[in-house]
């Protein structure tokens, strides 16, 4: 689901909510990704801002083009997408959280446990 409230662009959020079709397993290697018609008529987008996060999953490899069939999941996609959010989380969003918890004086010690007890909600 895109936020066109967002203040991170629309592209990057069509490519995001691709990506997390792959990790949840809704999209899987050789399917059909949807395309930027899709998105542009369902989101009432340009299309062209569509194919801009569609491109974007091409150059790092995830999606391939199929001359006059539209984009596909490529091999190997999840686990580039992987790669690349671990990174993501480790060398920026797990600082973040660490420089917080310091802030607010949360010792290490309680966010190991805090970590291991969570349960996502469930």
């Amino acid at each position: 689901m895109l936020d066109l409230s967002s203040d991170k662009s629309i592209y990057i959020q069509i490519a995001e909510s691709i990506e997390n079709d792959i990790l949840l397993g809704n999209l899987k290697e050789e399917d059909q990704a949807p395309s930027t018609n899709q998105f542009a008529k369902v989101y009432q987008i340009n299309p062209a801002t569509a194919g801009k996060g569609l491109s974007l999953l091409v150059e790092e490899g995830v999606l391939y083009k199929k001359r006059g069939l539209g984009m596909f999941v490529a091999k190997g996609a999840k686990r580039k997408i992987l790669g690349k959010r671990q990174k993501t989380f480790f060398t920026e969003i797990l600082p973040e959280i660490m420089a917080e918890a310091e802030r607010l004086e949360i010792p290490t010690d309680g966010l190991i446990k805090f970590f291991k007890d969570y349960k996502g909600g469930k």
